[in-house]
């Protein structure tokens, strides 16, 4: 499989390429070239299978021609050690939790198969490796290019967080040999206990506190990706969702979703940097059978307004209840902008919006929790709002609950009037000590830590 640029000036990529360099040289998001098509005995067969088993077959139309099948099985099986159930709310309104991994959100998924996957490159480093785009100055007589020099360096995972990526990310290659992680998140912007998962680990981790934004730490990630000197020094990735390796494998459980289903239903995803509404996107691509598609947004409406006029506005974040979510210049737009080739009707006529305030997303927490039991987190109180709202007669519905109501504690408590229990899991992150580095939002001063780092 070939990974080509959405902003289509860069050279084509090999997997390795894709995942190890994250973002293209244009500053463009990498895209598979092909998107195969399930067969539909498989979808007829979906129904009686394992998870872990319909995830290897999603697995193998991405990936099987890069990695070899029995490699790529022990990857997905040891990535989804934990399972994402689907749980009856309402009538004809289902949940997908996929808080049930190790750091109880949805990005778990995604970061364990990534670190998995650049693990497996690290172990690999020498074998097959695509110079057909590369610059011949920088392939080695060893026949390695200085592109992914596993032998001498150390690879530098940077990822932005607005709450739960840098949980996911930080625990998935925690102790992973030969990689070492940075965070960037906004300082005052995330939930203690979502700080506490990702600044008391210690070991490959450092966590870097930015005074701004996510936008801001996005920024600056996008920033060092950039920057010669820093690429020259020090091989560096991301684990965001603008990683084609961490974004793909979030179609996994839309397909064990929909297996479990009856008749097709509409997916509702909330979204933020909008990797999770497009590895749904992508797995519709593949033949799964899902009648429509909403996006739930809090007060960052920047897709909603797309949606709406036609016209693609970035605006600075706002923040809300929904942290996770406040984004107001989501990457992956530009993935969903070129799967239907621009075409805002093609995009509308699959994908509906939606948009909430913080006093509206209190509401619907409140209403769901005395009208059911079931307790929302405010993330997935967006999705369960917009189907509620949305859904036809005779129409199945399923909303993501991206993250555990616990790693939300505080805002939970005040809203429903309870005392919510904290997991086991999160109780452990909780009882670490904070280690972060305190950051302006100056790239200049981001890249000086950085290249301290390797000195």
């Amino acid at each position: 499989m070939k990974y080509y640029s959405t902003n289509h000036e860069a050279p084509m990529a090999d997997l390795r390429k894709a995942v190890i360099k994250g973002l293209a040289e244009d500053r463009g998001l990498y895209m598979p070239e092909e998107i195969h098509r399930l067969p539909k005995a498989f979808f007829d067969d979906m129904p009686t299978m394992r998870f872990q088993d319909i995830a290897f077959n999603v697995a193998s139309a991405f990936f099987g021609d890069d990695i070899d099948l029995d490699g790529l099985q022990d990857l997905v099986y040891d990535t989804l050690r934990f399972d994402c159930p689907v749980v009856r709310v309402k009538e004809n309104i289902y949940t997908l939790e996929l808080f049930h991994g190790p750091t109880l959100a949805f990005k778990d998924v995604g970061a364990r198969f990534m670190a998995r996957l650049l693990r497996h490159f690290i172990d690999h480093s020498t074998l097959n490796i695509d110079h057909s785009h590369a610059d011949e100055s920088k392939v080695q007589p060893n026949g390695q290019c200085s592109m992914f020099n596993a032998q001498c360096s150390t690879v530098n995972v940077l990822v932005a967080t607005s709450g739960d990526t840098g949980s996911a990310v930080a625990n998935g290659f925690l102790g992973v040999e030969g990689i070492h992680v940075y965070v960037l998140y906004p300082k005052g912007k995330v939930s203690p206990i979502q700080e506490c998962q990702f600044t008391t680990l210690g070991q490959n981790i450092t966590a870097i506190e930015v005074d701004g934004v996510f936008d801001d730490c996005q920024r600056l990630v996008k920033q060092a990706f950039m920057d010669e000197e820093l690429n020259e020094r020090m091989q560096l990735t991301s684990a965001n969702s603008i990683n084609v390796a961490r974004f793909l494998p979030q179609a996994f459980y839309y397909f064990n979703a929909v297996a479990r289903t009856k008749p097709t239903p509409v997916i509702c995803v909330p979204s933020g940097n909008f990797g999770n509404l497009c590895a749904a996107l992508f797995a519709h691509e593949m033949g799964l059978p899902v009648k429509r598609f909403i996006a739930a947004n809090n007060a960052n409406d920047v897709f909603y307004n797309y949606l709406q006029t036609g016209r693609y506005e970035p605006k600075p974040s706002k923040q809300t209840l929904a942290n996770a979510m406040d984004v107001g210049d989501p990457s992956n737009f530009a993935r969903i902008l070129d799967l239907y080739g621009g075409s805002h009707e093609r995009i509308t006529s699959l994908i509906s919006g939606a948009t909430y305030t913080d006093d509206q997303i209190r509401e619907t927490m409140r209403q769901c929790y005395a009208e059911t039991g079931y307790i929302l987190d405010p993330h997935g109180a967006c999705g369960y709002r917009a189907l509620e709202e949305q859904l036809q007669p005779g129409e199945v519905g399923i909303f993501c609950e991206t993250a555990h109501p616990a790693k939300f504690k505080e805002k939970v408590d005040e809203i429903l009037g309870i005392d919510l229990p904290i997991p086991e899991r999160l109780q452990a992150f909780m009882q670490g000590e904070k280690q972060s580095v305190a950051m302006t939002g100056n790239f200049d001063d981001l890249k000086r830590f950085l290249l301290a780092e390797v000195q």
